[in-house]
């Protein structure tokens, strides 16, 4: 998968339609020039769909299930009944303002994964944020932006948090290098503040999290940052998310995701216990 396209992220709802339609295709033996011809439209078309790069119209789906051999009445009407939920905008959808599709796709990930793992040598991970530190960092990274834009992405930002604390919550395993919480981001009150509710964060029983001192040494990621996500549905690969100054690339080659599991993997193992967090950010909190 990768970066979203101008006309909307792709819901994790319809990545899944996307792959089942490809399996169907594929099943049935056609390509997507023949796929194609049955809609009367471009193989690109049938490309887009099957890689949630574009809405799935209703009618589309009804008549490719029916070509690549789909006869049952009731699997054709649930099918349709998931695309036109698929096709719904998330509850981001408000904030579609000020929040770039490539990371809408980040949202709508992050909200249906049951695993959440990442790597943050640079600042506190979003789900983690305070709101003074996460205008801090939004007004580093966006020097451009008013304050009102500036302010709703804080809001969006402390909103995704309330997935943490829901029934169903994910499992989200961070290892965050010592360098989070040595580089000083807005005043000494707002540092406090944000370890104050990373040691809070780190007792939720869904929640792991691991410094990475410099005493650790050199380790596999310090190319940088990424997340992994993984998901309770058989048909959704993990996926990997590496962002950059413009953008962002979602891996699910299974070689390309297997690549960055290894690697935290490795740095689990080598950063500090996640039961010694509480004392390592304690310690920090008392030199600022």
């Amino acid at each position: 998968m990768k970066d979203a396209r101008p006309g909307g992220a792709p819901t994790v709802l319809r990545v899944v339609l996307g792959k089942r339609l490809r399996d169907l295709r594929e099943s049935a033996g056609l390509s997507y020039e023949q796929s194609g011809r049955a809609l009367d439209v471009t193989h690109a078309t049938i490309r887009r769909m099957e890689k949630a790069e574009v809405g799935l119209k209703v009618p589309y789906v009804e008549k490719l299930l029916r070509t690549y051999g789909v006869t049952d009445e009731q699997e054709i009407d649930g099918f349709v009944s998931l695309a036109r939920e698929a096709n719904r905008p998330g509850w981001w959808h408000h904030f579609r303002d000020v929040l770039p599709d490539w990371f809408s796709a980040f949202v709508s990930l992050e909200g249906e994964a049951s695993v959440i793992r990442a790597y943050e040598p640079h600042y506190v991970p979003g789900l983690l944020q305070t709101a003074g530190y996460a205008r801090a960092v939004l007004r580093a990274g966006m020097p451009h932006a008013t304050e009102a834009e500036l302010e709703r992405l804080a809001v969006l930002r402390v909103e995704r948090q309330a997935l943490l604390t829901r029934e169903d919550a994910p499992l989200l395993w961070i290892v965050m290098d010592e360098t989070v919480l040595r580089r000083p981001i807005g005043s000494p009150e707002v540092m406090r503040e944000q370890i104050d509710q990373l040691i809070e964060a780190s007792e939720l029983p869904r929640v792991r999290l691991q410094i990475m001192p410099f005493s650790a040494g050199p380790h596999p990621a310090m190319y940088g940052s990424f997340h992994i996500f993984r998901f309770p549905l058989p048909e959704l690969p993990d996926i990997a998310y590496s962002e950059s100054l413009v953008g962002a690339v979602y891996f699910d080659q299974r070689d390309d995701v297997s690549t960055f599991l290894e690697a935290l993997d490795r740095m689990c193992a080598q950063a500090a216990p996640a039961h010694t967090t509480r004392a390592l950010l304690g310690g920090i909190r008392k030199e600022i």
